[in-house]
């Protein structure tokens, strides 16, 4: 099995990036069985709307997992309790809308994906640890995908290391700034600290320096605009025994886009 994982799509320029790429990678690795993104961040940089939503689904993602921003623009909130394919963090209280967790088949493959989010300098949920074991024990199929929205690497890293040989992989997102640290774990986990943003990276993890500027000079709120400079698309590439859920390779997507 062979999944493509995006990282956190940043507005427009992220939206037309991926729709841009997804071909060409599908070319290049033969074609993906699951293609899966972080969308939390497609629709101007906060949340997702309807459209967005089905410009995404359009360009190829098979799946869209978000983070603290999934409830920003309010219209969407009651597309969670409807849309499969949309998945908000699992560790939320009971009763909260949405899911957190589903199990996906296409063309014979079968791919269970959870989303999460951190708790450290994040909003407080319940714990990820023990809601990812949850889940885990519960999923009736090997293969297990992980998003882990988290702030700290060392948050993303012992989850890595708490699932291993439990999931086929832990990929963290929310920062924005790809890590280097991709490898299998001994347990045959894939694990990537952050996948990085598909998006503009000219100013500011995705936002043009002159919108975010004053906001660390002044220390006043400040209207937040999506960069459109040096897009870049960044995600990995992992491969994974369907009939064991272990992986056998994960390979780190980081390259510019031409507009």
């Amino acid at each position: 099995m062979r999944i493509l994982f995006i990282g956190d799509i940043m507005g427009r320029p992220g939206r037309e990036a991926a729709a841009r790429e997804i071909p060409m990678l599908k070319e290049e690795y033969g074609g993906f069985d699951f293609i899966i993104a972080n969308g939390e961040n497609s629709a101007g940089g906060f949340g997702l709307t309807e459209k967005v939503m089905k410009e995404l689904f359009s360009s190829g993602i098979d799946i869209l997992t978000n983070g603290n921003h999934v409830w920003d623009k309010k219209d969407f909130v009651p597309l969670l309790d409807s849309e499969k394919a949309v998945l908000r963090p699992a560790n939320h209280p009971q009763g909260t809308r949405g899911r957190g967790y589903a199990v996906y088949e296409k063309n014979g493959e079968r791919l269970a994906v959870l989303c999460l989010q951190g708790r450290t300098f994040m909003p407080p949920l319940d714990c990820p640890f023990q809601t990812a074991e949850r889940l885990v024990a519960e999923c009736p199929v090997p293969a297990i995908f992980v998003d882990i929205h988290a702030e700290a690497t060392s948050e993303k890293r012992a989850l890595g290391v708490y699932l291993d040989g439990k999931v086929s992989a832990v990929v963290g997102t929310h920062t924005h700034v790809q890590t280097a640290d991709e490898e299998i774990l001994p347990g045959g986990t894939a694990f990537l600290s952050d996948a990085g943003m598909t998006g503009g990276h000219g100013g500011v993890i995705g936002m043009t320096a002159e919108s975010v500027l004053p906001k660390f000079l002044t220390g006043t709120p400040c209207k937040f605009e999506v960069s459109e400079e040096n897009v870049r698309f960044q995600g990995a590439v992992i491969e994974i025994d369907a009939e064991t859920g272990r992986s056998l390779d994960i390979v780190r997507i980081n390259r510019a886009v031409t507009q």
